[in-house]
């Protein structure tokens, strides 16, 4: 059995998942946005708001997967609570990054926290010689913790 987070995105997701390659060592090995989607029969015309919206992007990271994509907008006229597509912030949840060192652990964190919101910095704890939580800019929360060998992550 394998756990893969899937995350959502307001229109950036593009841009988030380039920068998580970047900061993660990953590599984006799918992308595709709604406007490459074929017509479907019944389908509605889709909006020109989100021809260039992710409809889904997958990112290897070793044997590691993270996947993602944009929601739809809502449409003119429309709540963007009134449908089941519109975009919420994450709540509930926290993205863990299991590191080996120090040095690693707090140039990830640096890097997510760079236009984000720190929640606890990355310090020593009693359970590990670095972790700290972060949400980015991009709005994922993520909690950045170096392993010991105890297995403690």
């Amino acid at each position: 059995m394998q756990f893969s987070p899937y995350l959502n995105f307001d229109g950036d997701c593009a841009e988030a998942f380039a920068f998580y390659a970047q900061v993660l060592g990953g590599q984006i090995v799918h992308q595709s946005t709604f406007g490459e989607m074929p017509p479907q029969p019944g389908m509605p015309p889709l909006p020109k708001s989100a021809r260039q919206r992710v409809m889904h992007v997958h990112m290897q990271v070793g044997a590691q997967a993270i996947m993602g994509s944009d929601t739809m907008p809502a449409l003119p006229g429309q709540d963007a609570n009134e449908w089941a597509g519109a975009y919420q912030k994450p709540q509930g949840l926290w993205v863990s990054i299991g590191v080996e060192s120090d040095a690693e652990g707090r140039r990830v964190f640096d890097a997510l926290a760079q236009g984000g919101t720190v929640t606890m910095p990355f310090a020593a704890t009693f359970w590990s010689p670095g972790f700290g939580m972060v949400t980015d800019r991009f709005g994922t929360p993520w909690m950045v913790n170096v392993s010991t060998p105890t297995g403690c992550a």
